[in-house]
């Protein structure tokens, strides 16, 4: 599983015209793309989310966790591109999405669990992402 986090402003995920995600921070928020591949869980799932809530990013080097700062969740499985043979990535390691979309589910469910404000974009759909990155601080996890 991959997590690309970026430090940000305000973010917003919108799918034929509606807002389906967003998040405006009272001072910072994190953006999470979810990327998941074929030997990941659960117990990963909530691995990450543990990780990311308490990554000191933000601030003052606080987290999420210290600051109650929202997280917006995105599946992204290009995460796991594979761009090493020719001019077209290959998506071979990405997970189908069965395994995937209750596995972001499950990343997402986790953060609340851990008392994070979280809203998603939405699954499969093709999404725009509107964001300000904030510093910018972008940063991969992967487990």
């Amino acid at each position: 599983m991959r997590v690309l986090v970026q430090r940000v402003s305000s973010a917003a995920v919108t799918v034929d015209g509606q807002v389906v995600g967003a998040i405006r921070p009272e001072g910072q928020g994190l953006l999470a793309f979810v990327g998941v591949t074929h030997r990941d869980d659960i117990d990963k799932a909530q691995r990450l989310a543990e990780k990311i809530w308490n990554l000191r990013i933000l601030d003052d080097e606080r987290s999420a966790s210290d600051r109650n700062a929202p997280i917006l969740v995105v599946s992204q499985f290009t995460l796991y591109a594979d761009t090493a043979k020719g001019r077209r990535p290959s998506w071979n390691a990405a997970a189908p999405s069965a395994l995937a979309e209750p596995l972001v589910a499950a990343f997402a469910e986790a953060l609340r669990g851990l008392g994070a404000h979280v809203q998603t974009g939405s699954f499969g759909a093709h999404m725009q992402v509107e964001l300000v990155n904030d510093g910018p601080v972008t940063v991969m996890l992967e487990l």
